[in-house]
């Protein structure tokens, strides 16, 4: 195996080279420079090492996204514990089952999450501390009271004067194999696996993103964290490689609606955007698509001539939405919807599909703008190869396969699963379905667990139809499920929308009816709706806004 640098020296190193930067920000909030992050993460190993916490030891984090939250996540990986990052969204029940699973010695909290947790059922946490001041929210020894309680009298014992970058040592020695965080993932499939990803996965993630955007963010540039950190896709690529390249990072800390998304990049002028399709699909859709689908402007968007002069100023004006200053906009987490990238592709938006799993902490395939193919997710990334189990991987859909240095270590607590994911060659088998074209750009199919078998043996893939339906009038987003040999699609309808134009239910009832016929008349007889049903709400969904489909199966 080829030499694979410290991680944890890479964290060290950017925070002695940008020491007087601004780091990290809460917007609207608290600006950190790198030397108060440094300051704040001192004084974390301080309260770690007097409450007797041992290297390998868990700490969990449960928060919203936040500066503090960040130095904590720092503190615990370069004092050489173990990070357990828990999504906010989990119910109580959640994560209380993940810091018992985990055994975590010690959990920082959130404001919410302080609220609604209850320590009785979480017996061998030894403290939980709040994020926003570390304060003691629960203390179950006398070592981390009296840690906590005479933290600053230590500190200043240690550094009479004031803490200096020299007096900087971290945890830099680890072996790449050495267990870093534990990452639980949501799953759309209901159950949560703790995913052990190693320091050579971190290092090997950062590599990639210092690869192909490190020309083009420096010290100083603007990001904006919309994805939580807990999640693999958010902490890699809006947080981890941007703090080791002395960006500064602000946190929208308040829930990130579509209002407070756009207010941000204006803002705040992000140099590259990391986001899920969601978002940007919002945002498309509610500022975008309005002004361009009256009758005047598609008259003129058949006029060749004119076409071009349009297509200009309409990206134009979607650059501007996103703050008008970013490299380029990377989507990935979920399938994104072929309209709204058909869009952005006929106005030369500089934006990208990109392919992960948690698994490999995250990234899997990827390609530059000037390089992506519409419709496919990039290809085999630094580090890493894929390859489609398929006798004929141009044509015949098979699972995606991925090896290399950013794959996980297993499951933690798991050998069954991590038998079933990893197998004796090292390839990950990630239960996603793709095509690989002869230049290597992998195109997803769908999952293989949500696959659907016709009656006559055919395999449809619902991701397909649901991408055609979510096109459709009023149509916000989509589940097919299979009801015995019958196909129905479940839509949450844009009601907003629908009562603007004062449409009852039966008016929308009629409309889905139409789509559906319309919809049939594209599909293969197979793939046919035998009907569409409204559904009041939206769909529930995993933090990386994937439709948690096995709620809604028959």
């Amino acid at each position: 195996m080829e030499k694979i640098p410290s991680f944890n020296a890479c964290v060290q190193k950017s925070i002695i080279d940008h020491w007087d930067l601004d780091a990290l920000t809460d917007f609207k909030g608290q600006t950190l420079q790198y030397h108060d992050v440094a300051r704040k993460i001192e004084k974390l190993h301080i309260l770690f090492e007097n409450s007797g916490v041992q290297k390998g030891d868990k700490i969990a984090l449960a928060g919203r996204n936040c500066a503090n939250w960040a130095v904590a996540f720092l503190a615990t990986l370069t004092y050489g514990a173990v990070a357990v990052p828990v999504l906010h969204e989990f119910t109580a029940d959640q994560m209380h089952n993940i810091v018992n699973h985990s055994e975590a010695k010690l959990l920082f909290v959130g404001d919410v999450v302080a609220t609604t947790i209850d320590a009785t059922k979480m017996p061998h946490l030894e403290g939980i501390i709040y994020i926003p001041d570390y304060s003691l929210v629960l203390s179950r020894t006398d070592k981390l009271t009296f840690a906590r309680e005479h933290l600053n009298e230590i500190f200043g014992k240690k550094y009479p004067k004031y803490f200096r970058r020299e007096h900087i040592s971290y945890h830099i020695e680890q072996t790449p194999d050495e267990l870093a965080l534990i990452n639980y993932t949501s799953g759309t499939t209901g159950f949560s696996k703790g995913v052990m990803i190693p320091y050579r996965a971190l290092w090997s993630n950062l590599d990639f993103a210092v690869g192909v955007l490190g020309p083009h963010v420096s010290p100083g540039a603007h990001i904006i964290s919309i994805l939580p950190m807990a999640h693999m896709y958010g902490m890699a690529f809006e947080f981890i490689f941007e703090f080791c390249s002395g960006c500064h990072i602000y946190y929208l800390n308040r829930i990130p609606s579509p209002a407070i998304i756009a207010q941000a990049f204006t803002e705040i002028k992000p140099k590259v955007i990391i986001a899920v399709p969601l978002v940007i699909e919002k945002i498309i859709r509610k500022r975008v698509f309005p002004k361009i689908q009256n009758n005047k402007m598609r008259l003129l968007l058949n006029m060749p001539v004119i076409n071009k002069k349009i297509n200009q100023k309409i990206k134009e004006q979607v650059a501007a939405a996103f703050g008008g200053e970013f490299y380029e906009i990377i989507i990935g987490g979920a399938a994104f919807n072929r309209e709204v990238e058909a869009f952005l592709t006929r106005i030369g938006l500089p934006f990208t599909v990109g392919y992960g799993a948690t698994e490999c902490a995250p990234i899997i395939t990827y390609a530059d703008y000037n390089d992506f193919v519409p419709t496919s997710c990039g290809k085999a990334v630094v580090h890493m190869e894929v390859k489609i189990n398929s006798s004929d991987p141009q044509n015949v859909p098979g699972e995606i396969l991925a090896r290399g240095l950013n794959v996980m270590l297993g499951y933690y607590k798991n050998e069954e699963a991590t038998r079933e994911a990893l197998d004796e060659e090292g390839w990950y088998h990630t239960g996603d379905l793709g095509l690989m074209d002869e230049n290597g750009n992998v195109f997803i199919k769908g999952r293989s667990k949500n696959m659907l078998l016709g009656s006559n043996g055919q395999n449809i893939y619902p991701e397909e139809i649901e991408d055609k339906l979510n096109s459709m009038t009023l149509v916000t987003e989509s589940v097919v499920v299979q009801d015995g040999e019958k196909l129905i699609g479940l839509v949450f309808p844009d009601f907003d929308e629908a009562n603007n134009l004062g449409l009852n239910n039966e008016d929308l009832a009629n409309l889905m009816e139409q789509n559906r016929l319309e919809l049939n008349a594209i599909l293969p007889a197979y793939c046919k709706l035998s009907s569409i049903e409204i559904h009041a709400e939206e769909f529930e969904k995993t933090p990386k806004k994937s439709i948690k489909r096995f709620k809604y199966q028959r």
